[in-house]
C-alpha cells in the first residue's frame, strides 16, 4: 500500500494489524482519485473509517491542505499516526479517535465544512445513507463539496438522494464507488 501520487507518492504505509480493517486497493483508490481529479488546490478533507489513513493522506499529498482522519479503533488510530509521521508533515493532519455518528455530531457543533468527505465503512456495518443525511444536516459540506463513499455491493443507493447530485457510480469487484456533489 502507497501514496499514489502528488507530494508524498511513492510512500509506503503500514497497514492496521490484524484482520478489523479492510484497505483500499492501489489500483482502486487510484481510480478513485482520477474520478474526482488529480489533483486538488488547497481545501480540507475529512477522512471518516480511516483506517490507515491513505485515503486522506492521498488527497493532502494531491493538493488540499489539511485532512482530518477519523477512525474509532486504537490499533488503527497508532496505524495513521504513524502513516501520517511518514508524510513529514503532521500540521496538515488531525487524527480523531471518535465513532464516526460522534465525530460528525462534534463537527456539526464546531461548524466545520469539509470539500472532500471520503467514508469506507466497513462492508457488514454500512449507514452510510443515514450518515449522509447527517451530513447534510449539520452542513459539513462545503458549497461545491464532494463526497467520495467506497461501500459493498449490497449497498442500493435510491435514484436521487436529497442535499447531494449523482456525479458518478462505479463498481470494483467486490466494491463500488459513489461520488456526490453538494447541491446548491
Amino acid at each position: 500500500m502507497r501514496i499514489i501520487s502528488g507530494e508524498f507518492r511513492g510512500r509506503r504505509l503500514n497497514a492496521v494489524p490484524g484482520d478489523k480493517t479492510r484497505p483500499t486497493a492501489d489500483k482502486v483508490k487510484e481510480s478513485m482519485f482520477n474520478m474526482l481529479g488529480q489533483q486538488f488546490f488547497g481545501g480540507s478533507a475529512l477522512d471518516l473509517y480511516a483506517g490507515t489513513g491513505a485515503l486522506g493522506i492521498e488527497a493532502v499529498s494531491r493538493g488540499m491542505a489539511h485532512a482530518t482522519l477519523v477512525d474509532k479503533q486504537f490499533a488503527a488510530i497508532k496505524t495513521i499516526r504513524e502513516n501520517v509521521a511518514l508524510t513529514h508533515a503532521p500540521e496538515r493532519f488531525t487524527v480523531l479517535k471518535a465513532p464516526v455518528d460522534r465525530a460528525l455530531a462534534q463537527f456539526g457543533a464546531a461548524e466545520a465544512r469539509f470539500d472532500l468527505i471520503l467514508a469506507d465503512p466497513p462492508y457488514a456495518q454500512q449507514e452510510v445513507l443515514a450518515q449522509l443525511a447527517t451530513i447534510q444536516e449539520l452542513g459539513l459540506l462545503a458549497p461545491g463539496g464532494r463526497v467520495l463513499l467506497e461501500t459493498g455491493l449490497d449497498v442500493t443507493y435510491p435514484a436521487t438522494i436529497p442535499g447531494y447530485a449523482q456525479l458518478r457510480l462505479q463498481k470494483y469487484g467486490v466494491a463500488q464507488v459513489l461520488i456526490l456533489k453538494r447541491s446548491e
